[in-house]
């Protein structure tokens, strides 16, 4: 096993007009070592693609998940999906990305458009080998992975991007390639990719799609751990414990809470110097701590950063106010969001006295739902997550 780690991140855009996308992105983790991203573009849009595509994602994903060969995966879907006869094509195409252990990339490709494959910033020319498998022509290449390759799957929703609108042919893939060059040396997540490929999309559509258009975006990263410090202990005599496994964890350290704060400090034996800086009128300000990486206030802070976090998942919409501001949700944001792969919380369940104001919003369930609600988001962003109560 190596460090490097695989950052996933997709967006879609529907039909103009449709409730439902005929597109279909399904991950999976056989095990620690395995991911399998299966992007499935049905026919057409609307209620039957969006039917079709779910179906082909989750019986491929469902069956490799299991442990069975790709080839046996493929021939299955393969048969098992007919073609239309009128338009000669199959009702659902697909991409398979196989990440192997960090290692290898396996890509299997039927009736989608060509995955990109940037290495060194630059669109690469990868193998294909073609198979008949089925009666369908499928391609495959392996891969060797190094640090900051990044695949590209697209529905093709994306190249018929602008026709007869910013392009008399679509947004050729030649184009989407050097459009994702001038991108990838920036160092965006994958999820940042993929939205503003799709938002370009959209632009090119004149925010009125032809077409389902979804991007896939995988980027190969180093693991990068972070750390988070949230509410006092319980038992004041724990605090000494807690505070000597926080700060023993390699990587970086965020302290969230005032009280929280008050004892790292005392801790570390270091001063805790309040700023007066309020970039933004609803969060409190941050404060300075030598020996930690970022100190905030707790409770509200720590809202925002879900709120951000369900954004993220959804639309990603939210992805300016966070990205560039420097109050104290925004910079945790960008540390657990686009920094961070595996992070630690601990949370310490102490009552805080003041929050116990009936005329206040916040208690004791509100601070551990916070946390909860948290980590299930990042889990979902492909975040290894470890909570330690105290």
């Amino acid at each position: 096993m190596n460090d490097l780690c695989a950052d996933i991140g997709f967006k879609s855009i529907n039909h103009y007009g449709e409730q439902l996308c005929g597109d279909h992105i399904d991950i999976v983790e056989p095990d620690d070592n395995s991911t399998v991203i299966v992007l499935s573009d049905g026919l057409g849009s609307g209620v039957k693609a969006s039917i079709l595509s779910t179906l082909t994602s989750k019986i491929i994903s469902t069956m490799m998940a299991e442990g069975l060969p790709l080839e046996e995966c493929v021939s299955t879907i393969a048969a098992t999906l007919p073609v239309c006869s009128v338009r000669g094509v199959a009702y659902s195409t697909f991409t398979i990305i196989h990440i192997k252990d960090n290692r290898e990339a396996e890509i299997i490709q039927y009736d989608n458009p060509q995955v990109i494959f940037l290495r060194n910033n630059k669109n690469f020319d990868y193998p294909k080998t073609e198979m008949n498998i089925g009666g369908k022509k499928i391609f495959k290449s392996l891969i060797k992975l190094e640090e900051n390759d990044i695949f590209v799957a697209m529905s093709d929703g994306c190249p018929h991007a602008g026709i007869g609108i910013s392009y008399n042919f679509g947004w050729k893939r030649e184009d989407i390639a050097n459009f994702l060059e001038t991108l990838a040396p920036v160092g965006y997540t994958a999820k940042t990719l993929s939205t503003m490929l799709v938002d370009e999309c959209d632009k090119l559509y004149n925010y009125m799609p032809g077409d389902d258009a979804t991007a896939c975006v995988v980027k190969i990263r180093k693991r990068e751990p972070m750390n988070i410090l949230f509410g006092p202990p319980s038992n004041r005599d724990d605090a000494e414990r807690m505070m000597s496994l926080f700060f023993s964890k390699i990587g970086k350290h965020i302290i969230c809470g005032g009280t929280t704060s008050s004892i790292a400090a005392k801790y570390l034996r270091k001063p805790l110097k309040a700023t007066l800086n309020f970039e933004n009128s609803d969060i409190p300000p941050t404060a300075e701590l030598e020996g930690a990486d970022l100190v905030t206030e707790g409770v509200i802070t720590v809202n925002r950063v879900l709120e951000y976090a369900r954004d993220y998942l959804d639309e990603n919409k939210r992805y300016e106010e966070w990205c560039f501001s420097r109050d104290g949700a925004s910079l945790i944001s960008r540390l657990l969001f686009e920094e961070a792969t595996d992070i630690n919380f601990f949370v310490g369940k102490a009552i805080n006295p003041a929050h116990q104001n009936p005329d206040l919003p916040i208690n004791f369930s509100i601070k551990m739902n916070l946390v909860d609600e948290l980590s299930d988001c990042l889990k979902k962003m492909g975040k290894k997550i470890k909570i330690s109560y105290f």
